[in-house]
């Protein structure tokens, strides 16, 4: 080499380092955004179309009739329960009034045994008053 000449070296600039490990998040990140951007257009092009749209509305319709139909099958469910509970109480009561008017129990109980019959029989009927309105209602 001669003085006047300059020696040109090849200058490598490295930003990551040849034996850095792939970050996976990331990579996982980017393919659930893919996977997102297909589903939203899937979705779009799937609410154009007349098929989609009538089944959803035979599937809303289906769900609501069952709903309502097992909200209704609830309320009588329970309606007799109570019923039951309060059939079940008011022979307490006749039992309890036998005791009163013999002079063997005091007046409270009696009086418990007739709240409770009153206020399960309520329940009871309230219940089946309810499956009647709303089985009335369009």
């Amino acid at each position: 080499m001669s003085p006047g000449t300059v020696r040109r070296s090849r200058v490598r600039c490295v930003i990551v380092a040849p034996e850095a490990v792939k970050i996976e998040g990331v990579s996982n990140l980017s393919t659930w955004r893919k996977a997102g951007v297909v589903a939203r257009v899937a979705g779009q092009q799937a609410q154009r179309s007349r098929t989609f749209n009538a089944l959803m509305s035979a599937a809303r319709t289906t769900t609501r009739s069952f709903t309502r139909a097992m909200h209704q099958l609830w309320l009588e469910v329970t309606g007799a329960i109570f019923l039951l509970m309060a059939i079940s109480f008011a022979a307490a009561t006749f039992k309890e009034y036998g005791k009163y008017h013999a002079g063997q129990a005091g007046p409270g109980r009696l009086g418990i045994a007739i709240f409770c019959t009153l206020t399960f029989g309520w329940f009871g009927l309230s219940s089946f008053w309810r499956v009647r309105r709303k089985s009335q209602r369009p």
